[in-house]
C-alpha cells in the first residue's frame, strides 16, 4: 500500500505543499496527516515564506482519508475514541499556520479532504472541482473539528445537507453553499492561484498575520478575552514595526510598498524613523 507523502516546492515567497498519493486520488494516509505539522512548522518560521498553497498532486485535490487506514487515522490516543486523531491534528496544524494559506481545489475534494480545504484561509476551486463530505456513506461520525468549521463557513443548513446526504456537488454549487470563495475556469486556474498567492505575499505580513488571528478569534463565539489580548498585542507590534511608515511613504509617492516586517523577533521587524507629517497626510 502506498504511504503517500507531502511535497514542498518554492516559487519565490510562495511555498506549495502538494498531497501526493499516486493512483489513490491523493488519499491521505495516517502518515500524510501527521506530516502536516512537520512540513508547515519550518515554513512558519522562515521569513522568506509569505504565503502557502495546498494542492493535490496531479488531477485531484484529494479523495480524503485513506479508508483502508481509517481506524488508525481517526484514533485519538488521549481518550481512546475515534473522533479525529491524525485528521484533526493535521487540520489544526493548517488552521494554526500564521501566514495566508490557500487551498487550490482541482478535481475531487472528498471526505476528510474537506478538512484540509476548510482549515485554509481561502478556497479557490477550478470549475471542474467536485466536493463531497461523505461520513454517512460509510457509517462514521465526522470529526468534531471538521463539523465545527463546516458550520462556521457554510451554516447549519448547508452543513446538514452535505453531511447527511453525502452528495457530490460541483464547484458552482459549492460556491453558493459557501464552501469556496471563488471558482476559476480550469484553463486559467493555476495561473490565477499563483497570481493571487504572490499578491498576498506582497502585502504587509504584519497586517495579514494580525488580521488572520483576529478574524479567526472573532469566528469562535465566546472569545472576548482572547480577542482583546490579541488585539492589544498586535497594536503593540504595529507601534514598533516598520511597515506603517513604509506603507504611508509608498502611498504618498504613488509607489508599490516593499514591506520588511517578517514576524515578531526578526531583525527586519525593527522600526525605522518615521515621518509624522507623512502619516498625518495619509489619514
Amino acid at each position: 500500500m502506498s504511504k503517500g507523502t507531502l511535497q514542498v516546492t518554492m516559487d519565490g515567497p510562495v511555498a506549495t505543499v502538494s498531497m501526493s498519493n499516486p493512483g489513490r486520488r491523493n488519499a491521505l494516509t495516517s502518515r500524510m496527516w501527521r506530516q502536516f505539522a512537520g512540513v508547515l512548522a519550518p515554513l512558519a518560521e522562515d521569513p522568506a515564506v509569505k504565503a502557502v498553497i495546498i494542492r493535490g498532486g496531479g488531477e485531484d485535490f484529494s479523495a480524503g482519508a485513506d479508508i483502508s487506514d481509517l481506524k488508525a487515522i481517526l484514533h485519538n490516543p488521549d481518550n481512546g475514541l475515534h473522533d479525529g486523531g491524525d485528521v484533526t491534528a493535521g487540520e489544526e496544524a493548517i488552521a494554526a499556520f500564521p501566514k495566508p494559506v490557500i487551498a487550490a481545489v482541482d478535481g475531487y475534494c472528498l471526505g476528510g479532504a474537506w478538512q484540509v480545504a476548510g482549515a485554509c484561509d481561502f478556497r479557490l476551486a477550478s470549475d471542474r472541482a467536485v466536493f463531497g463530505i461523505t461520513p454517512a456513506k460509510i457509517g462514521i461520525v465526522y470529526p468534531l473539528s471538521g463539523i465545527q468549521r463546516l458550520v462556521r463557513l457554510a451554516g447549519p443548513g448547508a452543513a446538514k445537507y452535505l453531511l447527511f446526504s453525502g452528495d457530490f456537488v460541483p464547484a458552482e454549487q459549492a460556491l453558493r453553499l459557501g464552501l469556496v470563495e471563488r471558482v476559476i475556469p480550469q484553463a486559467d486556474f493555476w495561473t490565477d492561484v499563483a497570481s493571487f498567492a504572490h499578491r498576498l505575499a506582497g502585502r504587509s505580513q504584519l497586517s495579514l498575520q494580525a488580521m488572520k488571528e483576529l478574524v479567526d478569534i472573532i469566528a469562535v463565539p465566546g472569545s472576548r478575552n482572547a480577542l482583546e489580548e490579541a488585539s492589544n498585542r498586535w497594536q503593540e507590534n504595529m507601534a514598533a514595526a516598520p511597515d506603517p511608515v513604509i506603507g504611508v511613504r509608498a502611498f504618498l509617492a504613488k509607489e508599490e510598498p516593499v514591506f520588511t516586517w517578517t514576524g515578531p523577533g526578526h531583525a527586519s521587524s525593527t522600526i525605522t524613523a518615521g515621518t509624522p507629517k507623512d502619516e498625518e497626510e495619509a489619514r
